[in-house]
């Protein structure tokens, strides 16, 4: 992202509050934009995972139906990249989030591929295909109604709202834009630069707020300021599940150049992955499918899981997330990291019972999201409200420390770009 306002320095308010206009808009359309994907992928969950496997007399959580359901999402994924108009956009392993906004001709292809991996139990979360979607959408709307606004500025803001719209508060947003904010040149506070960002970033969360919430709901209760051994424990939870999500970082690269290399065509490589999918979901059953937001709130109010099963779940998840983020799927890899950071904790609390929980899990979400997502403030900031405590955030402060070491000169989660998805 680049100056998200140009041209401010000599009228500064009046510039400010005439982009403040589109500002809101951008919040407003990525939010329903968010919900509309959102709720179309839970209407074809039900059907896929309910309906239709009690219609035909099957357990949906069955092994067969979970693999067949999971090998035939990837087939069906593959046959959209492979043949609609489009093809989905570019692969989302090659790509941070954000980026230049996408043609609108692509846009049908990679909503249907993004509501299907959705529905279909892949083990990805919306924010990259949506983010891409409401970015060629809004581009393309603001350059007939609002011509004098800077593209590169509507990228910013697209990307500020839906941030906004994710996670049901703009605070999401402007810690992640904060970085960009203090490496940008020109005169002008910082909260100048974060201004419009936070206007589309509030816009956003209060539609998505008022339709149905946010999509990571805080899920342990308050337990008071965590002690000494909390925060000891804490500093040593974080950089394990830092290192543990490294693992699943290099496997990813390795894995996304075996899928292109022996295979080539989206076809084989999605089918195959969902294949996959179908067999880690047999091993690590219903829990383990899916984004991973309502199974990690599942997760959490569980019935005290053993050590072996939360540590069986933590790794079956994060090899999921390999597998659909190299396969070809397109969908985000932060919710997913979530449900690995929540049973890696869950599993440190099981073998240091003494540790509150709310410590050992928001230390493993913080370093597992540091790990694949591979941002400091997005990573506090999740950790935070996975608790719903903020009485944690001290100690997440500290424990964050070693983590980035783990992290800092390891690689990034993201795949040398092949282009998009060409047909083969």
């Amino acid at each position: 992202m680049t100056e998200p306002e140009p041209g401010l320095g000599q009228n500064r308010i009046r510039t400010l509050a005439v982009l403040s206009v589109p500002a809101v808009l951008i919040g407003v359309v990525s939010a329903l934009i968010l919900f509309a994907l959102d709720e179309l992928s839970r209407q074809l969950q039900d059907l896929l995972w309910d309906v239709l496997p009690h219609a035909v007399g099957i357990d949906p959580d069955g092994g067969w139906w979970i693999f067949g359901m999971l090998t035939a999402t990837g087939l069906a994924v593959g046959l959209m990249v492979r043949y609609l108009p489009g093809h989905a956009g570019p692969d989302s392993a090659a790509a941070e989030l954000g980026g230049s906004a996408l043609p609108l001709k692509v846009v049908p292809s990679l909503a249907a591929v993004a509501v299907l991996g959705l529905a279909g139990g892949v083990s990805l979360g919306p924010e990259n295909p949506i983010i891409a979607i409401n970015t060629a959408v809004l581009t393309a709307l603001l350059a007939r109604f609002f011509r004098r606004v800077p593209a590169r500025l509507v990228l910013g803001l697209t990307m500020a709202g839906t941030v906004g719209a994710l996670f049901g508060t703009p605070v999401a947003a402007a810690l992640l834009f904060t970085g960009m904010a203090g490496a940008m040149a020109g005169p002008g506070a910082l909260f100048d630069k974060l201004f419009l960002p936070l206007v589309s970033a509030g816009a956003g969360a209060a539609v998505m707020t008022t339709l149905g919430g946010t999509m990571l709901p805080a899920s342990i209760p308050e337990a008071g300021s965590p002690g000494g051994w909390d925060v000891l424990a804490a500093m040593a939870i974080a950089p394990l599940a830092a290192a543990f999500g490294l693992a699943g970082v290099l496997a990813f690269r390795w894995a996304h150049r075996q899928f292109r290399r022996r295979l080539r065509s989206p076809v084989l490589f999605t089918t195959l992955g969902g294949a996959l999918l179908g067999l880690l979901g047999v091993l690590g059953g219903p829990l383990t499918l899916f984004k991973g937001a309502e199974e990690s709130e599942e997760l959490l109010h569980g019935q005290g899981e053993s050590f072996s099963t939360l540590a069986v779940l933590a790794a079956v998840k994060l090899a999921a997330l390999v597998v659909a983020a190299a396969a070809g799927f397109r969908g985000g890899r932060i919710f997913p990291a979530v449900f690995v950071g929540v049973a890696f904790g869950l599993a440190a609390g099981a073998l240091l019972p003494d540790i509150r929980a709310d410590a050992a899990v928001s230390a493993a979400v913080l370093g597992v999201v540091l790990a694949i997502a591979r941002d400091g403030w997005l990573a506090l900031f999740i950790a935070v409200v996975i608790t719903g405590d903020v009485a944690v955030s001290a100690m997440l402060c500290l424990a964050i420390l070693p983590a980035w070491l783990v992290v800092t000169h390891a690689p990034h989660m993201v795949a040398e770009d092949d282009g998009g998805a060409q047909p083969a």
